[in-house]
């Protein structure tokens, strides 16, 4: 019987953030930051004859959650909400908060849960050598993963360490 035969040896790093991000806004201004500068020096490269940025984003979520609170602030029921974007976020939460229907049938008074909410937003990076990563921020820490060289994770690390959201 044929035995599996390694291919390749692929890592993931991860850096829990101190502080959380405080809302989607603050994420979302990092991620942006990383696709206009591209602090990693990625390179474009082809895929099927198709030129590729060298920072994309491939996936993004946010999910909201609105607590109902009796009079004595105890808590009656809730709402989870998982948006694709900041804007429909955004649009959801409001939504949900102003909704006098939904309200009067949880039989409390809607709240913004803050503290749960959670964020993803995951980003693919196509460094010089031609290895393809990919780096994830979500709330409360940043994930690199599937890379190999070791260079690629100091860099992110080095970049990482000027940014004060990211400490």
């Amino acid at each position: 019987m044929a035995d599996f035969v390694e291919q390749s040896v692929t890592k993931s790093a991860v850096r829990e953030l101190t502080t959380p991000f405080a809302d989607a806004a603050a994420l979302n201004t990092v991620v942006a930051s990383v696709i206009s500068t591209n602090p990693f020096g990625c390179t474009s490269y082809e895929v099927g004859g198709v030129t590729m940025d060298p920072v994309t984003k491939t996936r993004e979520y946010y999910n909201a959650r609105v607590i109902y609170e009796d009079d004595d602030a105890k808590t009656v029921g809730y709402v989870t909400v998982r948006a694709p974007s900041t804007a429909a976020f955004a649009t959801m939460k409001s939504e949900i908060l102003a909704d006098a229907e939904m309200t009067a049938a949880m039989g409390g008074d809607p709240v913004n849960d803050q503290e749960r909410e959670s964020y993803s937003v995951a980003l693919r990076c196509h460094d010089p050598s031609g290895e393809t990563y990919y780096v994830t921020f979500t709330r409360d820490q940043i994930r690199v993963s599937s890379y190999s060289d070791d260079a690629i994770l100091a860099v992110i690390e080095a970049w990482a360490d000027t940014v004060p959201a990211l400490a």
